[in-house]
């Protein structure tokens, strides 16, 4: 099941463009271990989810897993081979506004190459380039 939002006050929004750096949800608070973004951009709910399977997948029940970003906006899109005009597509997926500096992934209760492998592999997933940064 993709993250989504249960009700949304508009269900389409503009495009818009992310600048700036993170100054929220740029240090790792709950785990030991994070996953930081170093460009901006967006992350799929697809994505998000894709790393949330392969990491619990690695761990195997060892340690705890935290997802820091949550897929709030819709993205839409208009039906291929459709004429200009009509109107604004249908929202087709949900995506993560992401800054540079925002953590992404937290890990906590495993040892540091353990948490190291496992976020390479959420890593992998992410549209975005990222970096392994430990708590602080």
């Amino acid at each position: 099941m993709a993250l989504m939002p249960k009700r949304v006050k508009f269900r389409k929004c503009h495009r818009g463009r992310v600048r700036g750096l993170a100054h929220r949800g740029n240090r790792v608070v709950f785990g030991d271990y994070g996953l930081q973004a170093l460009e901006a951009g967006w992350v799929s709910a697809r994505e998000i989810e894709a790393g949330r399977v392969a990491a619990n997948h690695f761990l195997a029940r060892e340690g705890k897993v935290w997802i820091r970003v949550f897929p709030s906006k819709p993205v839409s899109k208009k039906p291929a081979e459709t004429r200009m005009g009509g109107g604004k597509g249908e929202p087709e997926e949900w995506v993560a506004v992401v800054r540079p500096g925002t953590v992404l992934v937290e890990l906590g209760g495993i040892a540091e190459d353990l948490a190291k492998q496992t976020l390479n592999r959420v890593a992998h997933k992410l549209s975005v380039k990222t970096r392994f940064v430990g708590g602080g």
